[in-house]
């Protein structure tokens, strides 16, 4: 029986077992909301604030995809510039696996963080799929007034979550 356990325990968990990204940015945003990672830019309509502008501490939510039917949800930890965030979040560089401070790359022709390349842990480099987006979710309750903007100096943004 003893043995039993022993080999149970080295076997792969479910999928549904492992960590994945919505509990995580669900946890580490603040943001309550629930249910597959593209059903949150819905969701937080008329709950949240949304908006195309990184902000430390929002959740940049990913479109689906062929690749990522549920979608993926995202917490910007830093603003490093106008195209460059670092995120906190989980399942992405491989199955229940949280990163901390992954580079996140508009590439998006108008700027608008529409489509983001993001750091891919085994490759050791931004992946190379460009992934769609709705934008941010920010932590402000819809009826309340929005935090103010991240100060500028010399043209960049400085922020981080806290």
């Amino acid at each position: 029986m003893l043995a039993c356990a022993a080999i149970a325990a080295l076997l792969p968990l479910p999928a549904q077992a492992r960590l994945q990204c919505v509990p995580y940015a669900r946890a580490v945003s603040g943001i309550e909301l629930h249910g597959n990672a593209k059903l949150w830019w819905g969701k937080a309509e008329n709950r949240y604030r949304r908006g195309q502008e990184p902000r430390a501490g929002a959740v940049l939510a990913f479109r689906p995809t062929a690749a990522m039917p549920y979608g993926h949800v995202a917490t910007v930890k830093r603003i490093i510039d106008e195209r460059r965030l670092l995120l906190d979040h989980a399942n992405w560089s491989g199955p229940g696996l949280i990163e901390r401070a992954a580079l996140a790359v508009d590439v998006s022709d108008a700027g608008d963080w529409s489509a983001v390349r993001v750091w891919y842990g085994p490759s050791g480099a931004l992946g190379s799929r460009e992934n769609p987006t709705f934008g941010f979710i920010y932590p402000d309750r819809a009826d309340e007034s929005p935090a103010p903007p991240p100060p500028l100096v010399s043209g960049r943004i400085i922020a981080a979550a806290p």
